[in-house]
């Protein structure tokens, strides 16, 4: 009787235990929230978390300690160096974890159909995601328009350290060269280039070459050893220490990233 009752009612039941715990869970945590928001100073106080000793630091001595002549660039990859590699790990994983559901269930469709012809494999590979226009101004635009991208975004990042850009800005910038490549000429000539191969190579290189350069650089910090990081001269291309190099490690993820989600939502696969 319990088994049959269970099977009746289980689900229900079920159902109503979720939705229950998930509205006490979300009421728990905006009432900690306010809580936190109640105890801190008002705006413009004295003790408020913005006016501290901090900040002060990065913007008078930000330059000097980290060599870089943009401070926000100074901010993010060096004092906060972790943070960043945070973000860009949760950006690496995320894209691979929809690789591993997409392929996953991939695999399960290719089973469940029956086998192809070689002809008829490499049209639907080529027939994949949205339609190819067939326009020769698209195609046009997309010739002319993408070494200017890609230029474009190999400056915000490299010149990072010095002006306002970066790993991010320049990684979506140069998303959209691989971008527009797919809709003028179609995924299987990007794919030639840029697979799935090549995106887990490039940004599992890239996070363990920032692991590694910002591990070595937060040690000899906290053990008070000399790096041999040069830092340069403020304002030249090659300053910053490890800045420099860290921005074309995010930017490599982050175009990669951006690429893949949208490969992966437009035709199922990278």
């Amino acid at each position: 009787r319990y088994s049959q009752w269970l099977e009746i009612h289980g689900l229900h039941i079920f159902s109503i235990l979720y939705s229950a715990l998930s509205i006490l869970t979300c009421v728990v945590i905006v009432c900690l929230m306010l809580a936190t928001v109640a105890e801190l100073p008002p705006f413009g106080h004295e003790k408020n978390p913005a006016n501290n000793e901090v900040i002060r630091r990065y913007v008078e001595h930000g330059g000097h300690e980290t060599g870089a002549q943009n401070i926000v660039a100074g901010l993010i990859l060096d004092y906060r160096a972790f943070d960043t590699f945070g973000e860009s790990a949760v950006l690496f994983t995320a894209a691979v974890s929809v690789l591993m559901i997409l392929g996953a269930s991939r695999r399960n469709k290719i089973k469940k159909t029956p086998p192809m012809k070689s002809e008829t494999m490499g049209q639907n590979f080529l027939q994949r995601g949205p339609p190819l226009l067939d326009e020769p101004i698209l195609r046009g635009v997309a010739t002319l328009s993408i070494p200017a991208i890609l230029m474009m975004g190999c400056v915000v990042v490299i010149n990072g350290h010095l002006s306002p850009g970066g790993g991010f800005s320049g990684g979506a910038i140069l998303s959209t060269a691989l971008i527009l490549a797919a809709n003028a000429y179609g995924f299987g000539r990007v794919h030639e280039f840029f697979n799935e191969r090549t995106f887990i190579i490039s940004s599992s290189t890239a996070l363990m070459i920032y692991a590694l350069s910002k591990g070595y650089s937060f040690f000899t910090g906290a053990n008070h050893l000399h790096s041999i990081i040069p830092k340069g001269t403020i304002g030249d291309i090659l300053s910053g220490g490890l800045i420099l190099p860290l921005n074309i490690c995010v930017g490599l993820i982050v175009a990669g990233t951006l690429y893949a989600f949208y490969a992966l939502f437009s035709e199922g696969d990278l």
